[in-house]
């Protein structure tokens, strides 16, 4: 089955998440397994804001067109695979967002199973099993965890009424309708959003390219929100909220209530603060049993890791030219 996007899912969190406080996880401890959240109706009683603290999020797109959410929140083998991932570091300021993409073949220590592709964590253990092997490769605790599939992605654009995004080079998809993007500024609708953001084979560099097409998108959305005054007015953000809460599945620490509270508190977020990058690797080679890989780069993984633990990021990307992604 064809993907659905990092990007899609980082979107999700964008709209859709709220820090609650978080109690410092036991040493060695995963984060709590996620479960689906119910479409109750949302309190009418205003509540005021809390306090904001660094948040971590795993955003996961799946590659199932209807998101499985029993099996993936439950932690139960599943048969779809976690190949778009971003992990999202919102700091306690909310005065910028990282946004971190780790490529769906990176070859990694999955816990309790060995070394496999980082995608396959998610059919081996659903959500719980994925957020532990993230952590335990950059060696930091993930809040929360968010999943969206196919049919989010689509319904979360048109919601916003369709989404710019400057398309450097022209290309033609290669899947479904195979949809044409020229070069220049392309107003997208859902599916030609699904169709920019899912595309490789019409790179030369395949995933790399596409991962950073789903930077792009990415920015572009949060361009639009600001512009149009997206997360401005409450009761835009309950509907952009239900628009796409039926195709998500969250953690428990996220309800309903609470996704409406951070989805307006994200006002606050200027677009042009959004950072975005890939996770570096040393490239590309074979398993030992002939699978197709990501290497992972330690040295650098090491150095990332650390500027998490430390708070550091914004320091980390200007050493690193990271300012306009990777």
């Amino acid at each position: 089955m064809l993907l659905v996007l990092a990007i899609a899912a980082s979107v999700a969190a964008y709209v859709l998440t709220r820090p609650a406080p978080v109690t410092p996880a036991p040493a060695g401890a995963g984060a709590p397994a996620p479960a689906a959240v119910p479409s109750a109706p949302a309190s009418p009683t205003a509540t005021p804001e809390p306090p904001a603290v660094a948040l971590n999020i795993l955003l996961i797109g799946s590659d199932s067109r209807v998101n499985q959410r029993a099996p993936a929140a439950t932690g139960k083998a599943s048969d779809q695979r976690g190949d778009a991932l971003v992990f999202i570091h919102l700091p306690a300021d909310r005065r910028g967002v990282y946004g971190i993409s780790i490529m769906r073949d990176l070859w990694v220590d999955i816990p309790g199973y060995g070394e496999a592709k980082i995608n396959s964590a998610l059919s081996l253990g659903g959500l719980s099993l994925m957020t532990r092997t993230v952590e335990a490769l950059l060696g930091a605790h993930i809040d929360h965890a968010v999943m969206l599939d196919f049919e989010g992605f689509a319904a979360m654009t048109d919601a916003l009424g369709g989404v710019d995004v400057d398309v450097k080079q022209a290309f033609t998809g290669t899947v479904d309708d195979k949809v044409h993007f020229p070069a220049g500024v392309n107003r997208l609708n859902g599916r030609q959003a699904l169709a920019f953001v899912r595309e490789r084979h019409a790179f030369a560099d395949g995933d790399y390219q596409r991962v950073r097409n789903q930077q792009t998108f990415l920015k572009a959305v949060m361009a639009k929100m600001a512009a149009g005054g997206g997360l401005a007015n409450r009761d835009t953000a309950r509907k952009l909220v239900r628009t796409v809460l039926p195709h998500v599945t969250l953690d428990p620490g996220f309800t309903l209530a609470s996704l409406e509270d951070l989805a307006f508190s994200l006002r606050k977020t200027a677009p042009g603060q959004g950072v975005f990058f890939t996770l570096p690797t040393a490239g590309t080679g074979f398993s030992r049993d002939g699978q197709s890989i990501v290497l992972e780069d330690p040295a650098a993984t090491a150095a990332l890791s650390a500027a998490l633990r430390s708070e550091t990021l914004a320091r980390y990307v200007a050493a690193n030219n990271l300012k306009n992604g990777n």
